[in-house]
């Protein structure tokens, strides 16, 4: 009854005390009144069945207690509170391009790369607000795995049912990039950003890398680029007549362009050489592209005590009416 309600004087709830007392009062004065007419011995009453009026001959003094009651909290002003925030935000949009090309099944990064990343990714999503995120993956081709979206569950579902083998091996940068700056370039977002994740060279696809980094700059895209692997060569998973084998591969990833495109954009490249090594990158370009939320907090009370006032005025109204009538005392 009284879950999320506030009292403005609550001092006043004290005086609900006067209730036991007054019934105390009631039953023990009832015990020591003389009756009108003496008898000499009660078993001939005892006979007599007891009328609807002697059941209920406490129900003023019930009501009159309930009366006092409810006047009580009336007087104390109920309260409820509603509460909430107007949040002003300047939106930004963001493309995750992720490579899943064959290479990225490499275990220098634990359990490999592609799923390091997405777990990295997903920890990135997690953290943002109100902004709209998108998912490319690409390989040889590049395809929208997840359009804009600000349903960050519907994202996240998608991001886990990536994997190796959905598109024919080869590593497509250009068009990853292409497709990326398809989705933003009719943004009406304040700033506008593509995280590309790959640990390769460029050497498929039909659009030139620097090409479509130059269009990203003109449509006011940002690219922060990432080469993930370790230096020199990473375990990688072969498959043999005896099973699985783990072999020793070269790792190629072309620093100076993925620098040039993330330079040309105004963006930054960063080399991720271990899971944490990619959680901190994500943790910094998340700092970078934070949203500007501008929060207007509000509080509004809605009075209660009208109830609580009518109930104990009606109330009250019954017990005077019952006393003087129903319930009149004979003398």
């Amino acid at each position: 009854m009284f879950k999320d309600i506030t009292f403005a004087y609550p001092w006043i709830l004290y005086f609900l005390i006067i209730i036991p007392l007054m019934l105390f009062w009631y039953f023990k004065k009832g015990k020591n009144e003389q009756p009108s007419v003496v008898y000499s011995s009660l078993k001939i009453v005892n006979s007599i069945p007891k009328n609807w009026k002697e059941k209920f001959r406490h129900l003023p003094v019930i009501l009159r207690s309930l009366a006092i009651a409810a006047l009580i909290i009336a007087l104390a002003r109920p309260q409820t509170f509603s509460s909430g925030q107007n949040i002003y935000a300047e939106g930004i949009d963001i493309v995750m391009d992720l490579d899943i090309s064959g290479s990225m099944l490499a275990e220098d990064l634990k359990p490999n790369r592609l799923e390091a990343a997405k777990n990295v990714i997903r920890n990135f999503i997690k953290e943002r607000t109100s902004d709209r995120i998108g998912l490319v993956i690409f390989s040889r081709d590049a395809f929208t795995q997840c359009p804009l979206t600000i349903d960050y569950n519907v994202l996240i579902n998608l991001l886990d049912q990536v994997k190796t083998g959905m598109i024919e091996d080869g590593t497509a940068i250009g068009n990853a990039i292409a497709n990326g700056v398809n989705r933003l370039r009719n943004s009406k977002a304040k700033s506008k950003v593509i995280i590309l994740l790959t640990d390769g060279m460029n050497n498929a696809g039909e659009v030139d890398p620097m090409t479509a980094a130059q269009i990203a700059k003109t449509f006011g895209i940002r690219i922060y680029t990432v080469g993930v692997g370790t230096r020199g060569e990473a375990p990688y998973p072969v498959q043999t007549p005896f099973g699985i084998r783990t072999q020793m591969v070269p790792v190629n990833i072309d620093e100076g362009m993925l620098r040039k495109i993330a330079d040309e954009t105004g963006g930054q490249y960063f080399r991720a050489t271990s899971t944490q090594a990619l959680r901190e990158i994500y943790k910094k370009i998340d700092k970078l592209e934070k949203t500007k939320i501008e929060v207007t907090s509000y509080r509004n009370a809605k009075e209660m005590f009208g109830g609580w006032l009518s109930l104990g005025l009606i109330l009250l109204i019954l017990d005077v009416g019952l006393s003087r009538s129903l319930f009149r005392p004979i003398p």
